[in-house]
């Protein structure tokens, strides 16, 4: 549940100010998973709304955790990315204003459960 308030409440803050600066969404996955889970799907949705009134390029960077061998983290963090583009295509957003990204296990400053992700970062207006 707090999974989906974390982009709405990005979302609020975001539109405080006239120029405020563009939010980072996370969806996060199970261990091995590149299935986008109730959860997954809104803050994918969310992102897509945002992605639909600001009009900047999206980056999709996917994750995996360190436990599987750094080609397996590599194959995995791909494959996320990919489930998380094509969701946002599906959802609206022009295929022409994402790019993708590849990061395998290179963020070991958190834990196994927060590295299995993906996120979207949106540039501001």
């Amino acid at each position: 549940m707090w999974r989906l308030a974390v982009p709405m409440l990005l979302l609020l803050i975001a539109g405080c100010g006239e120029r405020s600066a563009a939010p980072s969404f996370v969806v996060f996955f199970t261990e091995f998973s590149t299935v986008l889970d109730e959860p997954a799907q809104g803050s994918v949705a969310a992102a897509a709304k945002w992605a639909q009134l600001h009009p900047g390029p999206v980056v999709v960077a996917g994750y995996a955790d360190p436990t599987p061998s750094p080609k397996t983290a590599a194959d995995l963090s791909r494959a996320r990315a990919q489930v998380v583009y094509d969701q946002l295509v599906r959802d609206g957003v022009p295929p022409t204003r994402i790019s993708r990204e590849a990061k395998g296990s290179t963020d070991f400053t958190l834990s196994s459960q927060e590295s299995r992700r993906v996120e979207i970062r949106i540039a501001g207006m």
